[in-house]
């Protein structure tokens, strides 16, 4: 005999937005027993805000809430976005984070409780199938966050919910707002949590100062302006190069190609942007969703980052664990240490790390 609503345990997790505490609204008003859980921040000057939010929220919606301190987890992210920008390359924490974080230590707090399931407030959706599990587009695909999920275990999928998946963000608002919760018209936050309002080259400045180095012409070899720390750059990058008149032809505008770590160099070039088109990429190893293609090689989508329309490409897996990715049409500033999500109809199939990118 299945169990009626009222005896589910789901933990929420739970921020302080209007997204995670709808979550909340929407199970309770289902009959599950919901616990709200919220992690503090690493940055103090948000983290008693947003402590007192949430459980001004739980009150409101009437659930119980534990807050909880992850910092050695949140310090391994914090470790991997400073250490791959001194690599040169350009992380994504949020895919790290909600692997290592949003989906590892709270659940094992909902083990720890006997939680039947965890849902967060991302806007995907989830197709359990037996013993499999898949992750699937968002209705709203313009608020789509599969792209940020690719990580996720199958393990970790088993014990996932995401009640948002068929709803849009206006609509997610409205509903906080007709069921009185503050969280109503709280802004998106675009941040990185634990650098909170502090700009990114500030706190690079601050914690691990950088040697000022040349900004070579790619296709002159000549030296055109300074950099002020070759980690503040990425590939594309237009603004902030600094690079005065006397240089290039005239109304042309600059852009970062490419990055030498162990020289201190920063390349650039000037035009309509042909020296960052790419035609495939190499990628680490894969997290398949649900599991490992059966063919080698197959055609699908991919983004390259997240707000991307998915392109075509092909898909090659390599005998040294490594998989080559083929563009259809060539692509703009791929980006080392990013990530590349597949695609297929509605089922995201998992994303690795860009190691390479192919001229």
């Amino acid at each position: 005999m299945s169990k009626d609503n009222s005896q589910i345990t789901v933990v929420v997790g739970m921020s302080g937005g209007v997204d995670s505490s709808v979550v909340a609204l929407l199970l309770k008003k289902q009959g599950y027993r919901v616990v709200g859980l919220h992690m503090k921040s690493q940055n103090s000057e948000s983290s008693e805000q947003d402590q007192q939010r949430v459980i001004e929220l739980c009150n409101k919606i009437g659930i119980e809430y534990e807050i909880v301190n992850y910092s050695d987890q949140m310090q391994l992210v914090k470790d991997y976005f400073v250490q791959s920008y001194l690599e040169g390359i350009t992380p994504n924490p949020c895919i790290i984070c909600n692997k290592e974080v949003k989906f590892k230590p709270f659940i094992d707090f909902a083990d720890k409780i006997n939680a039947d399931f965890f849902a967060t407030g991302h806007y995907a959706n989830i197709l359990h199938s037996g013993e499999q599990h898949y992750l699937k587009v968002a209705k709203d695909q313009s608020k789509d966050q599969t792209y940020f999920l690719c990580q996720l275990s199958q393990k970790q999928l088993k014990k996932a919910l995401f009640p948002l998946g068929n709803l849009s963000k206006v609509e997610v608002r409205a509903i906080a707002e007709q069921n009185g919760l503050v969280s109503a018209q709280t802004k998106d936050s675009y941040d990185v949590c634990f650098l909170g309002s502090q700009k990114f080259k500030d706190f690079m400045n601050k914690n691990y100062p950088e040697k000022e180095g040349d900004i070579i012409d790619i296709k002159s070899n000549k030296v055109v302006g300074k950099h002020t720390g070759i980690s503040k750059y990425t590939l594309g990058q237009r603004r902030g190069l600094g690079i005065g008149g006397g240089f290039g032809e005239a109304g042309n505008s600059w852009f970062v190609v490419k990055k030498d770590i162990k020289n201190n160099l920063l390349y650039v070039a000037e035009g309509d942007g042909e020296a960052l088109l790419s035609s495939a990429l190499v990628s680490g190893d894969i997290n398949w969703i649900p599991q490992r293609p059966q063919t080698n090689e197959f055609k699908c989508f991919a983004k390259f980052r997240y707000r991307q329309e998915p392109q075509e490409v092909t898909v090659k897996l390599l005998d040294n664990g490594k998989t080559l990715v083929t563009f259809d049409k060539k692509q703009r500033a791929i980006t080392p240490g990013q990530y590349v999500v597949f695609y297929l109809e509605d089922n995201c199939l998992g994303g690795g790390v860009i190691e390479e990118v192919i001229k």
